[in-house]
């Protein structure tokens, strides 16, 4: 080989080294650099194929170039080994850095989802497809799957009652049986052995103690009252009077709207106005103050209560106080009506 020849051959390998050092550079290493300090969010749902995810990306400007992504994605295998999730991209990413990301998923963001005290199975399904996108109707077959339920060691037709509220963290997207293990985890946590070897000794059941817990979750906002209201249910239950709860009537109804005498008169098991004793399982998922109340109720003569219309309730052992108490809620109803006409 001359030494023209040779040099010509050098020229040519040195442009293509770094024709090929520029092209892996643009398509892997090129930091995407944006205004925005808040960075970019980016949702990848369940199931989205590589093609739809570089979409999400685009649409949401994470990065700045459809071909040079995919042909990096592609070269990387990362084609078909994506995580589901709402990532937070932050300005100065390569596609490299992206790439990684949605393959190992750890820029995924961990989203609180607070569930309530007294919500229902239907509520909590919404609540959490509002905040992390899950799949309602999925969520709530598990809730009455009675082969999944058996396998959570719980032996009853439905999770009512045993969802635990609390503020939990999410992916987005979560699995469905995770979200509802993880909730059931909190239960078991909270009713731990001391608890049990408790409702052993009142000779109840834990359905029989979820059910109470959910009405006095009903009943009543106030901490400290719910041992009171718990009191005079097991009171009531003792004597083998109806419960005569308006909360199991709503439920029975399954309308939120306000009641009247009417309904009182609906057929429904779970219409303690009609029926003795307990409704057949829980009307919503008590928080723990209200479990502990149904567990520990406060002991006293109370048989009856009435809503005081400040928030609080009246209390009383003889059903003659208990109409007084009520003339005074009625009284109290409307002098609050007048003045909020002024």
């Amino acid at each position: 080989m001359t030494g023209r020849l040779f040099h010509r051959f050098v020229i040519i390998a040195v442009t293509f080294g770094v024709l090929v050092f520029a092209f892996a550079y643009f398509v892997f290493l090129m930091p995407y650099l944006y205004n925005d300090p808040k960075g970019k969010v980016v949702t990848i749902p369940r199931g989205a194929s590589f093609r739809s995810a570089v979409d999400s990306l685009i649409s949401s400007q994470a990065i700045r170039n459809r071909w040079s992504f995919q042909i990096a994605g592609r070269l990387m295998g990362y084609t078909k080994t994506i995580r589901t999730g709402k990532y937070l991209f932050v300005s100065g990413l390569s596609n490299l850095d992206i790439l990684r990301d949605i393959h190992g998923g750890s820029s995924r963001l961990i989203i609180p989802v607070t569930i309530p005290e007294g919500w229902r199975m239907e509520q909590i399904a919404r609540r959490y497809k509002h905040e992390i996108g899950i799949d309602t109707e999925k969520f709530l077959e598990l809730c009455n799957d009675s082969v999944f339920i058996h396998d959570q060691g719980i032996e009853e037709k439905s999770l009512e009652g045993y969802l635990m509220p609390e503020t939990y963290a999410f992916y987005w997207q979560t699995d469905e049986c995770e979200i509802l293990e993880r909730m059931l985890e909190g239960f078991k946590h909270f009713y731990d052995d001391t608890l049990l070897e408790r409702q052993r000794g009142m000779k109840a059941s834990q359905q029989e103690i979820l059910t109470l817990a959910s009405i006095v979750e009903a009943e009543s906002s106030m901490e400290d009252e719910r041992p009171l209201i718990a009191g005079v249910y097991w009171n009531r239950l003792k004597k083998r009077m109806r419960l005569e709860a308006d909360p199991t009537v709503q439920y029975a109804l399954g309308e939120c709207r306000k009641m009247n005498y009417k309904d009182l008169k609906f057929n429904s098991s779970y219409n303690t106005y009609r029926h003795y004793g307990l409704p057949p399982g829980p009307i919503n998922n008590p928080g723990k103050s209200s479990i502990h109340a149904a567990l520990f109720p406060q002991q006293h003569n109370y048989l009856y209560f009435v809503a005081t219309g400040f928030g609080g309730h009246h209390f009383a052992s003889k059903f003659s106080d208990h109409q007084r108490n009520v003339i005074k809620y009625h009284r109290t109803r409307r002098e609050l009506q007048r003045a909020s006409k002024k």
